[in-house]
């Protein structure tokens, strides 16, 4: 499970963010990070495959790397400050509806959704919220999704096909260049504990009709 260990790992880290420190430290993060997240998300997988048998369910291939890409970045910390995964039929970078958890120092990050999406993939999710708004809504304004999420998220278009302007009335989603779902909550409460487990599901069950709805608009596309 997670433990102080873990946290204390990535709050030194960002005291100490440089290579010589981090490969000092290399063990530590083997043994405090590095392991027990692949653990976490191999129990996570376990259910997630029930629920979509297109998953990848090796979960160091759901694993993003610890490196930061830092050559377009003016922040030259070579290292992330968190572990992060992300579960989809077509992989961690995928373009298809899926999940994504991450554990900081301080803090759970569990969502879901659609994070990028190519031109044509989008005006087909737009063409099939036009056609189905009111299944959108009933998703989104659930009570479990509101709980968990509150609402969906993305960066939202500025202008809209004509023809798609009368959806709008019914949900401003539509103008939506993504999708997705994401909510952060403390990590205290979980250390050394399995609920840790049961409450990313429990985010991911919420989240698991918006992922449907949006595979659903991809698939009538093809």
């Amino acid at each position: 499970m997670i433990t102080k260990a873990y946290s204390s790992f990535f709050k030194d880290l960002a005291k100490n963010n440089y290579k010589e420190w981090f490969h000092e430290n290399k063990a530590r993060y083997e043994n405090d990070v590095k392991t027990p997240f692949l653990r976490v998300l191999d129990m996570v997988l376990a259910e997630l495959e029930v629920w979509d048998s297109r998953l990848l369910v090796d979960p160091k291939k759901a694993l993003f790397r610890i490196n930061r890409d830092i050559r377009f970045s003016k922040d030259k910390s070579p290292y992330n400050t968190i572990m992060k995964a992300g579960f989809s039929p077509g992989g961690k970078k995928s373009e298809l509806p899926g999940y994504y958890l991450g554990i900081d120092a301080t803090h759970i990050h569990v969502g879901g959704g659609l994070f990028m999406v190519g031109t044509p993939e989008l005006k087909n999710v737009r063409r099939h919220i036009a056609q189905n708004p009111k299944e959108l809504l009933k998703i989104v304004e659930d009570s479990s999704f509101q709980q968990a999420f509150g609402k969906v998220k993305g960066e939202k278009s500025k202008r809209l096909d004509k023809d798609l302007m009368s959806a709008a009335e019914e949900t401003d989603l539509i103008f939506n260049k993504q999708f997705y779902a994401m909510a952060e909550f403390p990590l205290e409460p979980f250390l050394n504990s399995e609920t840790l487990i049961e409450e990313i599901l429990d985010h991911f069950r919420a989240v698991k009709p918006l992922n449907a709805y949006l595979n659903e608009a991809l698939n009538h596309s093809q």
